[in-house]
């Protein structure tokens, strides 16, 4: 891989799709590994999947939709309990877009 630019990740989709695949698939499959399965794929499909990759001040963070909890159809949680496992699965995306971008924090 390429050495990371923060100015391509203004086009990230265009410049970074694989990677940015990576970590998700990386950090959905740690997730997977530790929390009720049923749980996670809802979290990747219903909540995740409208997230946004961010680069800034050399930190990678995601932003969420709005009412994340609300998005979240066929799986029954407590909202606390879900926003912490929604909080866990974020820093290991962040976490994981470091890693695979090869950038310290």
């Amino acid at each position: 891989m390429a050495e990371f630019d923060p100015e391509k990740f203004e086009d990230k989709y265009a410049n970074y799709f694989n990677e940015l695949q990576r970590a998700y698939k990386n950090a959905f499959e740690h997730m997977n590994e530790r929390y009720d399965s049923e749980l996670i794929h809802a979290i990747d499909q219903q909540v995740l999947n409208e997230s946004e990759p961010q680069y800034e001040n050399g930190a990678f963070s995601v932003d969420l939709p709005e009412n994340p909890y609300d998005r979240l159809q066929g799986v029954i949680v407590e909202e606390d309990r879900f926003e912490e496992i929604l909080g866990v699965y974020v820093e290991r995306i962040e976490s994981e877009l470091h890693r695979v971008f090869d950038v310290d924090r």
